[in-house]
């Protein structure tokens, strides 16, 4: 509670400069979701169009972390993110939320070798025709990829985060669900004063450039905060990268309201 009256009293310093844009919490992207005290149900009580998840394979199963120093055999991705997910799409009849017109994205950062770890997940995924079969869940691969050239043999229900720096054939792109990329390379902008106006030109060229493509944009590692929040829905960045998700969640149905 003390830390969203500290960002609510935030964006109110900093409203008089911002714009009003239509975001929801569907634009909202769960960073290093594993991490939260209840995996997965925080986020998805909140309505967030997207949740990250980082998986290692470990002796044929997939364990959830964000490195190998935290792997524990108890924290599969089954019991975290399948299990609940497959409990969401049987309640709503193949929709991930009761709202058939919300989309649900499973970003799955692999940190293990692309080509195993990848088969592993598909193979999880295929015991259960739900996860594979509802039109509003997507799996969306990151992290160690394939080359590219392989994309378009994987399933279609596998989709993956290309980086945005990187410039992919018209097959690979049919495969591409969205375009990411590390922040720092465009700003190190601390997220409280006014973003350098030399760092706004090269995010916009980022978020131009992906949009061209008719791809949804996300950056990492940026400011996590009211007002930065609100300088990336003006430049129109698709997924809103968050820790702070009650907060993130608070805010934009402050900024929905009429």
């Amino acid at each position: 509670m003390h830390k969203l009256v500290f960002f609510l009293f935030v964006f109110i310093a900093f409203s008089a400069t911002t714009q009003p844009v239509t975001y929801s919490v569907q634009n909202a992207h769960s960073h290093n979701d594993y991490v939260n005290a209840v995996p997965f149900w925080t986020a998805y009580n909140e309505g967030f169009g997207s949740i990250e998840a980082d998986i290692f394979l470990q002796d044929k199963s997939l364990l959830v972390a964000h490195n190998a120093k935290e792997l524990t055999a108890t924290r599969t991705l089954i019991n975290l993110y399948i299990n609940p997910l497959i409990e969401c799409l049987i309640k709503h009849k193949g929709y991930p939320f009761a709202d058939t017109l919300k989309q649900l994205q499973l970003l799955i950062d692999i940190k293990t070798d692309s080509i195993a770890t990848l088969q592993a997940l598909i193979e999880t995924i295929s015991k259960y025709d739900v996860l594979m079969s509802s039109h509003q869940l997507k799996w969306v691969i990151t992290g160690k990829r394939p080359d590219q050239s392989l994309f378009a043999a994987y399933p279609s229900f596998i989709t993956f985060d290309g980086e945005l720096d990187k410039t992919y054939n018209p097959g690979a792109l049919t495969k591409i669900a969205m375009l990411s990329d590390d922040g720092r390379k465009y700003t190190k902008w601390d997220g409280i004063s006014k973003l350098p106006a030399a760092d706004l030109r090269k995010m916009q060229a980022a978020v131009a450039k992906a949009h061209k493509l008719h791809k949804p944009v996300r950056f990492w590692a940026v400011p996590d905060m009211i007002h930065a929040w609100d300088q990336f829905m003006q430049l129109k960045i698709d997924y809103i990268n968050t820790d702070h998700i009650h907060e993130l969640a608070a805010w934009v149905l402050l900024k929905s309201k009429p």
